[in-house]
C-alpha cells in the first residue's frame, strides 16, 4: 500500500505537476491580494479590513511566497527517501524563504521619518536583511560539502538490505508526512482566519503570520528527524554519522524556538540553528577523511 501511494503522491511526474499547480496559484493569488487591498483602499468592501497585510501593496508578495513555501514543503517530503542532505538542506531553504517573506511584509511597514533606528519594525527589517545573506552563504556551504555524495546518492541502486530497509521506511515516512502536513496546513488555515475575524472585532490580539502552519510543521520535523536518528542504528553505527545525524536533530529544535521569541533574538537562533547544522557536517566530513588503519 505504501509503495503504492509513494508512486502516486511523490513520483517525478507528481513533483513536475504540483510545480505547474503551485506556480499558477501563486500568481493568481497575488493578483487576487494586490486586488483586495486595492477595495480595501477605496472602501469598496463594505467594511475596511485592519492589518498589515491589507494596507500596503508591497505586502501582496506576502502571499504568493506562501504558496512557494508550500511547494518547498512538498519538496522536502520528496527528497526525504533520497537524500538526507537534500532533506536537511530542504529545512534551511524553508527557514530562509520564511525570513525572506517576511522581509517584504516588513518592507510595507519601513519608515525612514524621524530617528528611523528605533523603530521596532526598522530594526526587524535590518536584521532581516542580514539574516538573508548569512543564512544564503551557509546554505551554499552546506551543499558544496556534499555534492558530490548528492549526486552519488540521487543516482545510486542501493542493494544491501539493511540500506533497502531503511530507504523503504523513509518512504513509507514520506507517505506519512504528506496527509499529515495538509492537515495541520488546513488546521492552521481555519485558527488564522477566526483570530483574523476576531481581531477585527477588537475581541482578540493580532497572530503572528510568519508562525502559522510552519510553527506545528518544525515540531513534527524533529519528531520524524528524531525517528531517522534512531532507525539509522540499523545499517551504521558510525560514531560520526551519529553525531551528525543528532547534530541535524538539535538543530531543527533551534529552528523550532526561533518561533516562539521576535526581533533580534529571533534571528539569532535561526542563523544559530543553520549555523550549527553546517558545523556538525563540517565535522562530520573531517572525520570521513580519517582512514582507520586496518592491519596492525
Amino acid at each position: 500500500m505504501f509503495k503504492l501511494l509513494y508512486a502516486k503522491l511523490l513520483d517525478e511526474k507528481t513533483k513536475r505537476f504540483s510545480e505547474k499547480i503551485i506556480i499558477n496559484i501563486a500568481i493568481f493569488s497575488f493578483i487576487l491580494h494586490l486586488a483586495v487591498i486595492a477595495l480595501n483602499d477605496l472602501n469598496l468592501l463594505g467594511t475596511l479590513i485592519f492589518g498589515e497585510l491589507f494596507t500596503n501593496p508591497i505586502s501582496a508578495i506576502y502571499t504568493p511566497f506562501s504558496f512557494i513555501l508550500i511547494y518547498e514543503v512538498y519538496l522536502l517530503i520528496y527528497y526525504l527517501p533520497k537524500s538526507m542532505t537534500i532533506y536537511i538542506g530542504k529545512q534551511y531553504e524553508i527557514i530562509m524563504l520564511i525570513v525572506i517573506r517576511r522581509l517584504f511584509k516588513d518592507l510595507s511597514n519601513f519608515s525612514l521619518e524621524g530617528n528611523w533606528v528605533e523603530n521596532t519594525q526598522n530594526l526587524q527589517f535590518v536584521y532581516d536583511i542580514i539574516a538573508t545573506i548569512i543564512l544564503f552563504l551557509l546554505i551554499h556551504l552546506f551543499y558544496k560539502m556534499n555534492k558530490f555524495r548528492v549526486r552519488k546518492l540521487l543516482k545510486l541502486t542501493e542493494t544491501k538490505p539493511e540500506l533497502i530497509r531503511f530507504i523503504k521506511f523513509k518512504e513509507a515516512l514520506a507517505v506519512i508526512l504528506v496527509p499529515t502536513f495538509i492537515v495541520i496546513a488546513l488546521f492552521n488555515v481555519l485558527d488564522w482566519a477566526t483570530h483574523v475575524t476576531e481581531f477585527q472585532s477588537g475581541l482578540k490580539q493580532g497572530l503572528d503570520v510568519n508562525a502559522v502552519f510552519f510553527d506545528d510543521f518544525f515540531t513534527v520535523l524533529i519528531l520524524v528527524d528524531v525517528l531517522l536518528l534512531l532507525f539509522s542504528f540499523t545499517h551504521t553505527d558510525k560514531f560520526n554519522k551519529v553525531i551528525r545525524n543528532s547534530g541535524f536533530v538539535i538543530s531543527t529544535i533551534l529552528v523550532k524556538l526561533s518561533f516562539s521569541v521576535t526581533g533580534l533574538q529571533n534571528v539569532v537562533l535561526i542563523i544559530s540553528a543553520v549555523g550549527f547544522g553546517v558545523a556538525i557536517l563540517w565535522i562530520h566530513k573531517l572525520f570521513e577523511q580519517n582512514k582507520l588503519p586496518t592491519n596492525y
